[in-house]
């Protein structure tokens, strides 16, 4: 919770905690350290997979569908990982979760060392480390209150966002190299080694009992979540803004290794990490100001990716196209988190998250096949088009400030 409210009402306005105050609370600090490692870990197994695809096949979509894969998970156990969140100990939840993931990147590393991987066992892999972040993220998301003070949620929040936009700018240049020096397969398995950070915190974290809101079948508090989405406005709005963001945007992420290769695995990956520049965005700006001023130049950006050869042009243009994107997804991202109680906050965001992702994982698939069809400039054309005919749900469903209200955290004994 941040120490400022937000109401509908005329609640008074009190001091907004310092941006940098999370990072006095030890167990924030300790997480947030292993978290930006386990993301960078994330970014250059991202990278080695798109480059592998690109090693095995040129086929446009083939290479689109590793982004497919990661994220097709959410349209399978999203919504059913965010109930499991809000019924079961999420601790624990957690452990399971990035347990998997380690397994998962560790096999796939041992595989492409071996020379063994096909772009179909590659995808197979991808699916089964997507599957267990989907199923990880609810959970993941949910635990920010659980170690901070309410006043520090907010700033949380935030600093969350600024981890994983770090290793978004170091994890790519990183897996580049590493992949150009030594191949995918290690790319893999620094991933894997990655998690044992969050891995050790999970194991010690002595998490504090929380009040029990609701109990039963994981199917009744999906409907029960489901509900709440269906007659809350200000979701309808976040979800509705983040669905026809993400299906126009993910033209970019998933072309870009095609985009890239004549530069290299090096290249690729300082090409990924020039996108990753966190925009300094004032607190006087209103949200929609903001989102609708980085969709229009995320767009123009994509319709520059598709027609710029040199490696100098592409860089500034995926920094200007990756500053537009963190704005756009921290703005998102902030609202999701707060949009909800806290007795319902792991299904909200597994809702959001299932907009989010689900819709990459539709939009890679559909850009992938229309450069196919009629190339990769012509893709990223449409995919413009599509982002700024997206800006026409802004009148309807605006997400102007006073309209994100920070819930109560869940009751500490």
């Amino acid at each position: 919770m941040a120490a400022e409210v937000k109401t509908m009402g005329s609640l008074p306005r009190t001091p907004v905690a310092s941006a940098w105050a999370p990072m006095r609370e030890p167990l924030f600090r300790s997480l947030w350290i292993a978290a930006v490692i386990s993301y960078t870990g994330t970014w250059m197994q991202n990278v080695g997979a798109g480059w592998l695809m690109t090693q095995l096949t040129l086929s446009p979509l083939m290479v689109s569908l590793v982004t497919a894969a990661t994220t097709l998970p959410v349209f399978l156990v999203m919504l059913p990982a965010g109930a499991l969140a809000d019924l079961v100990d999420r601790r624990r939840l957690l452990l399971i979760t990035q347990s998997w993931m380690v397994a998962a990147s560790a096999v796939l590393g041992i595989l492409t060392l071996l020379n063994v991987v096909t772009p179909w066992t590659l995808l197979a892999f991808t699916f089964l480390l997507g599957l267990g972040a989907v199923t990880n993220d609810p959970a993941w998301q949910a635990i920010t209150p659980e170690i901070v003070c309410a006043e520090n949620h907010a700033p949380a929040v935030a600093l969350n966002s600024v981890g994983f936009n770090v290793a978004r700018a170091v994890g790519p240049a990183l897996g580049g190299i590493v992949i150009a020096a030594a191949g995918s397969g290690w790319a893999f398995l620094l991933n894997a080694a990655s998690f044992f950070g969050v891995i050790f915190f999970l194991y010690g974290w002595k998490r504090p009992h929380f009040e029990h809101v609701e109990t039963g079948r994981v199917s009744d508090a999906l409907l029960a979540g489901l509900r709440y989405v269906r007659g809350a406005a200000v979701v309808r709005s976040v979800l509705i803004r983040t669905g026809a963001f993400s299906l126009a945007a993910s033209s970019l992420p998933a072309l870009l290794p095609i985009i890239a290769r004549p530069h290299g695995a090096t290249g690729y990956g300082l090409l990924l990490a020039g996108a990753a520049v966190l925009p300094r965005i004032r607190s006087r700006l209103s949200v929609d100001g903001v989102v609708v001023f980085a969709i229009l130049l995320f767009a123009a950006m994509i319709f520059a990716a598709g027609r710029t050869q040199s490696f100098g042009g592409l860089s500034l243009i995926l920094f200007a196209s990756g500053t537009a994107w963190i704005a756009i997804l921290a703005c998102l991202n902030v609202a999701a988190q707060t949009m909800s109680p806290s007795f319902l906050r792991a299904r909200a965001l597994s809702i959001y998250l299932l907009v989010l992702q689900g819709g990459m994982a539709l939009g890679a698939t559909a850009w992938g096949a229309l450069a196919t069809r009629f190339g990769v400039p012509q893709a990223l054309l449409f995919s413009a088009l599509a982002l700024a005919a997206g800006l026409a749900t802004v009148p309807r469903h605006r997400l102007t400030s006073h309209e994100l209200k920070f819930t109560p955290s869940i009751v500490r004994d």
